[in-house]
């Protein structure tokens, strides 16, 4: 079914919701495609840690690409997000033969712009601006950098005075930069990406049918939780329509990309709880995400208290008295074994236990350890 939509209407569930009194709440529909997963598993292998991945592992899978290759999609991470939009934007664009053949078509300037903004909304951004100026101009300087940080720090947050060379670096050589990215982008795809492909295709399926089987008995709000494992998105209301895609690699992560104002599309992970992500593994990754978590004591600490109520990370920080990035390890940690929920909210994020996870982890463990073993064929 790859390069179809696959679009379902959810009227049930917001006729639910309207039922009980609540706002009325965006129409759902699916997409399904292994275009996102492409650049989602360029995102994963490139950070490794935030999905609980074997950093070796991922490494030796860059390993594969030629060093140009390799440095070109190391210096993307800089620049480009999964550009979830993009692809949902080009109705031809759902499996990775057609990506690269919509980027051959782009003038090799354009390319980066294209992935990098994503909607008419980004477009017309102050970021944008910044780029485009850095484009025309071939070249940056001081002023340049000063209005991108200052972007940066009051949109996101973020403060990365040291990336930001790199970033105006890739944008004042944009033409250069697009060439180099689609050979780098194409070297990935034989190396390992179109192998891959072959196996994504039914998982993906079966993850649609599972997510929208739940979706026919839970609320939107609850249904976002489940397949996010513990993510609670607050305004999801404020839009009239959200698109969900099913992703194998992301598990238990999500990404989300802003249409526009009104309509959002979210990835979300559709990883069995009794699969892995590296070929060969025994081991499920849920099972020893949770394992891994739990085998901490201030990780077990904060549980305790997240038990009892819903916190921030630097409430935690107080109470234990830790400094506040060991706290976001930790709560990391937790997130990616589905132990935490976390509540997106205007200005903060807020972390409660999920206790289902836990209550499930002896039925997990029985049912792995219960199995069949002679598929074990790991030489330690």
């Amino acid at each position: 079914m790859d390069g179809v939509a696959a679009e379902v209407a959810q009227e049930s569930i917001n006729n639910q919701q309207a039922g009980a009194g609540s706002s009325r709440l965006p129409s759902l529909t699916w997409e399904i495609g292994t275009a996102y997963e492409f650049f989602i598993s360029l995102y994963v292998l490139h950070h490794p840690d935030e999905f609980g991945l074997r950093a070796s592992w991922a490494a030796g899978v860059r390993s594969r690409l030629d060093p140009e290759a390799r440095k070109t999609l190391e210096e993307a991470q800089e620049v480009i997000w999964v550009p979830l939009g993009w692809i949902y934007s080009n109705p031809e664009v759902r499996d990775s033969a057609s990506i690269l053949w919509t980027l051959r078509q782009m003038p090799p300037a354009s390319r980066l712009f294209n992935l990098t903004f994503t909607c008419e909304e980004m477009k017309a951004s102050e970021m944008a601006g910044i780029f485009i100026s850095v484009l025309e101009r071939k070249s940056w300087n001081e002023s340049d950098a000063a209005l991108l940080d200052e972007y940066l720090r009051k949109e996101f947050h973020k403060a990365i005075p040291d990336r930001i060379p790199k970033m105006l670096d890739i944008w004042a050589n944009s033409a250069e930069f697009g060439e180099r990215l689609l050979s780098a982008l194409q070297s990935y795809y034989r190396v390992f990406f179109a192998e891959e492909e072959k196996h994504l295709q039914p998982q993906l399926q079966a993850g649609l049918q599972r997510a929208q089987q739940l979706a026919e008995k839970l609320p939107l709000p609850e249904l976002i939780e489940q397949l996010s494992r513990g993510v609670v998105l607050k305004d999801v209301q404020k839009h009239d329509g959200l698109i969900l895609v099913p992703s194998f690699w992301s598990t238990p992560i999500i990404f989300f990309d802003e249409l526009s104002d009104k309509r959002m599309i979210m990835a979300f992970g559709a990883r069995p709880e009794d699969a892995s992500l590296v070929p060969g593994e025994v081991v499920p990754d849920a099972l020893l995400s949770i394992l891994k978590a739990l085998a901490d004591p201030t990780r077990l600490r904060i549980l305790r208290y997240m038990v009892r109520e819903s916190l921030t990370a630097a409430e935690i920080s107080r109470r234990l008295r830790l400094r506040p990035p060991t706290v976001t390890h930790h709560l990391s940690s937790l997130r990616l074994a589905g132990l935490v929920q976390l509540r997106l909210e205007e200005d903060e994020r807020r972390y409660s236990a999920r206790l289902e996870v836990l209550e499930g982890l002896t039925t997990q463990i029985l049912r792995f350890i219960g199995q069949h073993g002679e598929e074990d064929n790991t030489v330690e």
